[in-house]
């Protein structure tokens, strides 16, 4: 299907706004951290509720991305994305105002809901109204700068804003940005979604949720718990759930994704490297929330503005230096080099230690950043280039779902080893109370907490044997990323060689299904 040519005004206006609607979202679940503890206070909510509270949103907005992008791609992503936005802008005010623990968790779930709309769609806009690679791909690296970005500046907003007003004002001010994007992606944004979309398969929906709601969960639990018998159901129910959906979608005339896409190495390895590099990147997460707060003891303004280095380099990686080193080296070489860079940083952070000074650690932080931001652009234009316009929205939900998978991975895995060694190290002083120990043996925070309340001079002890403990449980996790790094690196060489520099956009749009059964009949 040929689509007429689109504004250069228009084009950037639409890269702005779907470039807000990805910050809103990652500020959003980052700021959500520091509100925590001032929520608690106020609703009392059990240990239990704490955990759906923080965790709610994340399974919605994973269940339900691949629903949303094929959605999208039926009714139109234009209209799917301006939904969500009112949606989330909705959910956000009921957030802030939740009287109860209960109403929190449902508004959360609901935000999650709302995000599920927003990327996928955001993403195939980005696709129909930037058709010349070189463009196509400058506009993918602003759009995963910003998200970067969103996630360096959520402790900071969040910070700034708990020092003067109450916790639900991380959630409000999400109102009046999404009330723009309602307004201006109303004029602004074009259409996009397919001519001949077929209806919803209705039956795939419970399927896909089921499988990937499983196995996030399954991985979440497992790492907290350890394999009890309902993570052990969870994680049947995700795999047996994820098989069918996969089944059926081979027998539908109009699946809700084509799961043909994966047979073509550009597709399947760049999903792939995203899913393995954000695996990696979560351990950038543990530094910047349990390190500068709970080792340095830094406030959580002053964290976030720490962190904002690595944001940078990704911003300027995927922006800046990821176009041009495509047409320079080729796509699977500038993956590798990303991932190598961010190897290489990782295996920096073991300089850090209990006293290491802030100026060591930007270095160190803004390669990571840079390499990361490389390599997830590359993917990420590589996985909406090599697919049809008409199927960008399910697409890029696909991508977006493995990032999701790859995340709880790494949180779950890296966390775990981190914990383990921490364990493993501590070695506190004669003289404690058993209580105390047993605290401080659950981790860092927890041996903190225990110490305030102990003499000054065991309590100081305590603080620095737990913090000497947390550095050797952290190097562990960080060693064990820069590996995965490298490994991921030498895999997108492999799963990404034979990929062209430069990926027409419009490859199997001409004809619609016919021209889309074409190219992949030729590409397997």
């Amino acid at each position: 299907m040929s689509t007429p040519p689109v504004s250069t005004a228009r084009k950037w206006a639409t890269l702005a706004i779907c470039a807000l609607m990805a910050l809103v979202p990652n500020i959003d679940l980052t700021a959500l951290n520091q509100a925590i503890p001032h929520l608690t206070a106020d609703l009392a909510p059990s240990a239990t509720q704490i955990l759906w509270i923080a965790d709610a949103y994340g399974f919605a907005l994973a269940g339900l991305l691949i629903t949303m992008g094929g959605i999208g791609d039926r009714i139109g992503h234009k209209r799917l994305l301006l939904i969500g936005a009112g949606l989330f802008a909705a959910a956000s005010a009921v957030t802030a105002y939740a009287p109860s623990a209960e109403l929190l968790i449902a508004a959360r779930a609901l935000l999650g809901v709302a995000g599920a709309t927003l990327m996928p769609s955001a993403l195939s806009l980005i696709r129909r109204v930037f058709t010349e690679p070189k463009e196509r791909t400058m506009a993918i690296g602003i759009f995963s700068g910003v998200a970067g970005l969103a996630v360096g500046l959520g402790p900071v907003l969040g910070g700034a804003l708990l020092d003067h007003f109450w916790w639900g004002s991380v959630f409000l001010i999400n109102v009046p940005i999404m009330l723009v994007v309602l307004l201006a992606g109303a004029a602004v944004l074009p259409e996009s979604r397919n001519p001949v979309p077929g209806r919803l398969d209705l039956a795939s929906v419970p399927l896909s949720v089921a499988g990937v709601l499983g196995l996030v969960y399954a991985v979440k639990e497992a790492a907290a718990h350890g394999m009890e018998p309902r993570v052990a159901v969870a994680a049947v129910i995700g795999v047996a759930g994820l098989a069918a959906f996969l089944r059926r979608q081979t027998r539908l005339d109009k699946p809700l994704i084509d799961v043909r896409l994966f047979r073509k190495a550009a597709f399947s390895g760049s999903v792939g490297t995203n899913m393995f590099a954000m695996f990696a990147l979560v351990a950038q997460s543990l530094i910047f929330s349990l390190y500068f707060q709970l080792v340095i003891g830094w406030s959580p303004l002053m964290s976030g503005l720490a962190g904002l280095p690595g944001a940078l380099g990704a911003m300027i990686g995927g922006a800046a230096l990821a176009p041009p080193l495509i047409g320079l080296l080729g796509r699977a070489p500038v993956v590798a080099a990303g991932m190598a860079v961010s190897a290489a940083a990782f295996a920096l952070f073991l300089l850090f230690g209990v006293d290491t000074h802030y100026l060591v650690m930007v270095g160190p932080m803004l390669l990571s950043g840079l390499g990361m931001g490389m390599a997830m652009t590359v993917t990420a234009d590589t996985v909406l280039a090599t697919v049809p316009k008409e199927r960008s929205g399910a697409a890029s939900a696909i991508s977006e779902t493995a990032t999701e998978l790859g995340g709880a991975l790494g949180m779950a895995v890296l966390g775990s080893i981190l914990n383990a060694v921490y364990r493993n190290a501590l070695e506190l002083p004669a003289g404690v109370p058993p209580a105390a120990a047993t605290a401080a043996r659950d981790s860092v925070g927890a041996a903190l907490h225990a110490a305030a309340a102990l003499p000054a001079r065991l309590a100081g002890q305590v603080a620095d044997a737990a913090k000497i403990a947390f550095m050797d449980g952290l190097h562990a996790a960080l060693l064990c990323s820069a590996g995965f790094a490298a490994l991921v690196a030498v895999g997108a060489l492999l799963t990404l060689r034979g990929v062209p520099r430069v990926i027409p956009a419009d490859d199997g749009d001409a004809a619609g299904p016919a021209g889309r059964d074409k190219v992949l009949a030729a590409e397997l």
